[in-house]
């Protein structure tokens, strides 16, 4: 069995669009657009693994995003070296995202950092 994709909805969508494409290569497929109820979205395809959905519509809630919760909380992406999450961290505390955790070894063994990314989301940087 094998995750098809995950969505997650957004305010900004072409602004996350580039987020993952600059910083995770994503290649994103054609715009989506529903008429009858304002739905906008993308898929993002990776090297490897399942795909993210980025969508937006109207009216969407936005509740302040808590990072201990219950429910979805990250996304994590294997980049395949230390060296690999050294730089995309530097790269992303350069660009101004909050850096909660990282890069260091994790009580299970990952070498990850933890990113507070694109819209208060968090992401995984994994080795």
């Amino acid at each position: 069995m094998v995750i098809e994709h995950i969505a997650m909805y957004v305010n900004e969508l072409e602004r996350t669009r580039e987020f993952f494409t600059d910083y995770f290569g994503a290649k994103a497929g054609a715009l989506y657009f529903n008429q009858k109820t304002g739905l906008r979205s993308y898929f993002l395809s990776f090297d490897q693994g399942s795909r993210l959905e980025i969508m937006t519509r109207p009216g969407l809630e936005d509740p302040k995003k808590h990072h201990v919760r219950t429910g979805y909380i990250h996304i994590a992406f294997k980049l395949g070296s230390k060296e690999k999450v050294d730089e995309l961290t530097a790269r992303m505390r350069h660009d101004g995202y909050e850096i909660l955790s990282g890069p260091r070894v994790t009580g299970d063994g990952y070498y990850e950092s933890s990113v507070v990314a694109i819209e208060g989301n968090l992401i995984e940087i994994t080795a």
